[in-house]
């Protein structure tokens, strides 16, 4: 626990670093072309077939006939809107996750090393093209499982558990895989994913937590719904700069667990010798 509480601030304090400040801004440039590329070619199309599909449901053709009887007759826009909306950001989330760890892990990572792991031997056990598979993998994963559970989060308990768990499983196994890439072997870790797997999955589902803030921003207005292209980028800017403390705290955990188990095998062997 003292580990995880340890590795945190140091997490916390790297992201106030300029170096990690100007990095988080290189994924956003690259998401940031993509959604003005999705809202300037499929954003109307998009509205307006799930308009169509919703007022093809009789449940809800009359919500909304009563809304317009009410005088509420820009909702039907508005959920349209919401809906799209609430299909993009799963997206938007996973793939920040993956232009960090693309862009931003091995130089959180490197930065960390050099500032505070300086003695660490670097065992490269994982090359890049296991770290895409890996990424991969998992997030079509996790993808799956969040199109499947979404039904149950109209349960209000649901909605609080469901995604923070798959984002902290998809976190772990991420950054979890990336963070000991470089210094690592292969065989130490796999001991150290499986050792401190518990560990790690928590603090897998407190970074799930912290990223569902900046959805956040969305309750704030109806105005974010009009000024959606920019909300959505200042939605991935601060999902960047989550991704990127859970990229530093995953290192400075990971890699003082992999210092201490090796620091720890030399008194081990020396056991194994004195008995024999």
């Amino acid at each position: 626990m003292q580990g995880l509480a340890d590795s945190f601030w140091r997490a916390a304090a790297y992201c106030l670093h300029p170096r990690v400040i100007a990095l988080s801004l290189l994924p956003l440039l690259i998401a940031g072309v993509l959604v003005f590329g999705f809202m300037y070619f499929f954003w109307e199309g998009a509205v307006a077939g799930v308009r169509a599909t919703l007022e093809s449901w009789l449940l809800i053709e009359s919500l909304l006939q009563w809304l317009d009887t009410m005088g509420l007759q820009s909702f039907r826009s508005a959920l349209s809107a919401l809906v799209v909306l609430a299909g993009v950001l799963p997206v938007v989330v996973v793939l920040s996750l993956l232009l960090v760890a693309l862009c931003m892990t091995p130089a959180i990572v490197g930065l960390v090393a050099q500032r505070r792991f300086t003695l660490l031997e670097r065992k490269r056990g994982g090359t890049l093209l296991q770290s895409i598979a890996t990424s991969l993998g998992a997030t079509v994963i996790a993808l799956v499982l969040i199109l499947l559970s979404m039904p149950l989060w109209l349960i209000p308990p649901l909605v609080m558990v469901l995604p923070p768990l798959i984002w902290g499983w998809l976190a772990y196994r991420v950054f979890g895989f990336d963070v000991l890439a470089e210094h690592a072997s292969a065989d130490e870790r796999r001991t150290l994913l499986r050792e401190h797997r518990i560990p790690m999955l928590t603090m897998g589902v407190i970074c799930g937590y912290l990223g569902a803030a900046p959805s956040l921003i969305w309750a704030v207005s109806a105005l974010t719904i009009v000024l959606a292209p920019f909300v959505v980028l200042l939605a991935i800017w601060l999902y960047t700069l989550v991704f990127a403390f859970s990229t530093a705290w995953f290192t400075h955990y990971a890699l003082a667990a992999l210092q201490a188990r090796r620091a720890a095998e030399p008194v081990a062997e020396s056991a194994v010798v004195m008995e024999v």
